[in-house]
Order: C-alpha cells, then sequence, then structure tokens
C-alpha cells in the first residue's frame, strides 16, 4: 500500500433494492462476530435511473432515509453519500438507462463499472471496498472482474449475507439496536423483529491484475471493458498471430501495427523460431550466413506486397550494398518492433513476445520465449 489511507471508499452496484448500501456499510462499520470494524468515508452507488431513485426516496430521504437512521441508530460518524454518489449508466448520448435489458446494456453497465473503479483506485489514499451483492448478476460480476483488473493490495471484494427470513424483507435494511417490527416476506398478518437479524460479509478472494494492464490504460478515461481485458489477456496467456495480407500482428487479442521492413523481420525471425533456428548479429560484410539471412528476410518482404514508403526498393538498396543481413539493420528492426510491442502490452508483459539475447557476449544467439504452439503465421 502506498501511502496514508484517508479515503476508505464502499462501492456498491445496486438494482431496485438498495438495502445492500446499508447492510453492507452496517457489516463494515458495526461489525460482527470479532469483525473489526472499517468505516467508510464515502458511498458510493452504480446503477440505473429506476435504482436511483429507489436509493434516493429510501436511503436519502431527509426524513425517513434509512441511511441516516443507520447513522444516527449507530453513532457513525459523517459519510459522504448523496445524490451526487450515484452514477447512472449512461449512453453515448447521455441519456441513462433504465434497466440493463440487452449486450448493448451489459456493454455500457461493464465500461462504467469498470471506469469507476479505475478512478477510484487511481487516488494512492484510497482503499476500496467492493459489494458485489446488488443489481443484476452480470453487475456484480463486472464489478469483481474491474477489481481483479484494477485492485490493489489495501482493497476488498465482498458479498453481504443477511439471515433468512430477513434477505427477502423489502422491509429490512438493517439490524436495528431497538426492537423495530416489520413485516414477514409472503405474510400479511406476520411480523419480525429487525432487531434480531443477522448480517455478515462473505470476503471474496481474487486475483489482482492490475500489474499485468500496461500503465496508459491505469490512466486513460477512455479504456472499454473488454480492452482492458484483451490487454491482461495478453500478458497473462501470450499467444501471437501475424497475418500478413492484413499487416498486423495480433497479441493475445490486441492489434499491434508494424511498418512492412518491422513485420517482415518479425515474421522471418518467428519462422526461424518454429524451425528452431535461433538469429545472430552479423557485423562483417559479405559472410555467407549474412547474405543468406538477408535472402531470407527479402523474400518474407516480398511476401507482403507493394511497400509504398519504400521508394526504389530502399530495402533491397541496402542489404545488397552491405552484402548482407548486418547488426546495424538488425538492431534497427528490434528497436522498432520492442516500442510498438510496448507502446501496446506495457514494458512488463511486451517482454513475452519480444527477441531476448542469449549465450556469451561475441557468440550471442537471439530468440522468442515463446511456445511455438502459441504462434500463428498466416
Amino acid at each position: 500500500m502506498s501511502g496514508i489511507v484517508s479515503r476508505r471508499i464502499l462501492l456498491v452496484v445496486t438494482g431496485l433494492s438498495p438495502q445492500v448500501v446499508t447492510e453492507t456499510t452496517y457489516a463494515l462499520a458495526v461489525g460482527y462476530a470479532g469483525q473489526a470494524c472499517w468505516v467508510p468515508t464515502e458511498v458510493h452507488l452504480i446503477t440505473t435511473t429506476r435504482g436511483a431513485d429507489n436509493a434516493r426516496l429510501q436511503l436519502l430521504h431527509p426524513v425517513s432515509g434509512w441511511f441516516h437512521r443507520l447513522r444516527q441508530d449507530y453513532g457513525l460518524p459523517a459519510i459522504h453519500f448523496d445524490e451526487s454518489s450515484i452514477h447512472l449508466i449512461e449512453r453515448p448520448d447521455g441519456t441513462a438507462l433504465d434497466d440493463i435489458r440487452d449486450d448493448d446494456d451489459n456493454r455500457l453497465a461493464a465500461d462504467t463499472i469498470a471506469e469507476w473503479v479505475r478512478r477510484f483506485t487511481q487516488d494512492p489514499h484510497s482503499a476500496v471496498h467492493a459489494s458485489i451483492a446488488g443489481g443484476r448478476k452480470t453487475m456484480g460480476f463486472f464489478l469483481g472482474y474491474a477489481m481483479s483488473l484494477y485492485g490493489r493490495p489495501q482493497d476488498r471484494l465482498s458479498h453481504v449475507l443477511v439471515s433468512s427470513p430477513y434477505e427477502s424483507s423489502p422491509e429490512f435494511f438493517y439490524p436495528t439496536p431497538q426492537s423495530q417490527v416489520i413485516r414477514r416476506p409472503g405474510s400479511a398478518n406476520e411480523v419480525l423483529d429487525a432487531a434480531q437479524a443477522r448480517v455478515w460479509l462473505g470476503d471474496i478472494p481474487f486475483v489482482r491484475l492490475r500489474s499485468a494492464l500496461p500503465r496508459e490504460m491505469r490512466e486513460r478515461t477512455d479504456i472499454a471493458f473488454a480492452e482492458s481485458v484483451r490487454a491482461v489477456q495478453a500478458s497473462v496467456v501470450p499467444s501471437l498471430m501475424l497475418d500478413r495480407q492484413q499487416r498486423r500482428v495480433l497479441a493475445g487479442g490486441v492489434t499491434i501495427r508494424l511498418e512492412p521492413a518491422d513485420l517482415a523481420f518479425l515474421a522471418w525471425a518467428l519462422e526461424r523460431h518454429l524451425q528452431g533456428r535461433p538469429l545472430q548479429r552479423h557485423r562483417r560484410l559479405n559472410q555467407p550466413e549474412a547474405r543468406s539471412d538477408a535472402e531470407e528476410y527479402l523474400a518474407q518482404y516480398a511476401s507482403l506486397g507493394d511497400d509504398p514508403a519504400d521508394t526504389g526498393t530502399r530495402t533491397h538498396g541496402r542489404l545488397s550494398k552491405e552484402r548482407g543481413l548486418l547488426m546495424g539493420f538488425f538492431d534497427e528492426r528490434r528497436s522498432k518492433i520492442k516500442r510498438a510491442f510496448t507502446a501496446a502490452l506495457g514494458e512488463g508483459h511486451a517482454q513475452a513476445y519480444l527477441l531476448q539475447r542469449c549465450g556469451p557476449r561475441g557468440r550471442s544467439e537471439y530468440r522468442f520465449s515463446l511456445d511455438p504452439s502459441s504462434i500463428t503465421l498466416r
């Protein structure tokens, strides 16, 4: 954890039942059965317009709001939670969703949830406690996955649990310190005492993949949820596909564009890797090995078709003049490929896709660490 935590953020996804907010706040701030108290300094909701209306009326109403009652009943300190803390899932045109009904709505929900988690975890002085108990099941899934993408050691994920039959009662919001009569769910005559209910948190361990995201994806505000997932996939499960016709490379699903000279070099290096033949840097003109490497490379270059930037067959002329593929050309291509992969994947996770030097100096060889089965050449 970096720095002192001054913001304790409770982040909740909700649907039409905002009780999850008070139930989770109660479990965190009041505690239970040896559970240490963790009083949030602020509460944030991600929801639809219908969910927002219910939260405003049932939690934040100045007279009957259950969140205010909870704080008063248990003497909790000030917790920032007002209408500005309710974040709506919106379409690109700014209109808010009233429900989540189809794939497009799910995508918007995922992007919204991931963006708020990314934003809250950007602050080094914050600790985020996210609850997946409310809202549609897909919303809980997206929140849990977003915590995996962006969560840090100080962040937690949980699901609030309420004893039966209170968990299905629309009148139950938290165990009250004094007797509070509420109706039993499904019965017109039977009642329950809210003070007798039990509430606790199911702590959910989650894999933290934050370090697998390129830094720019942790800082940019326009990153889609699916794009972040692809970036992590590229770093966790390396797979490389080179498409000569489309002149592109896919690293774990992330598209990387290379200039033709660099793409041909990568194709040549991958072909050699699949054949079990490492690469070498040649220093002297007119070496048989350097001439042979140049011929192999130029065959890959020709397979890409015309290069509009290579007027007068500059690449052919350079390799012909130097009488082979020498270290200057080798290092230039390798450096440009490294920059492209690092920009797309981040410095740490680009390494899985780059040529690595091995062997003693002077007799070094260059090879990939990629498993041949993870490479596809089209």
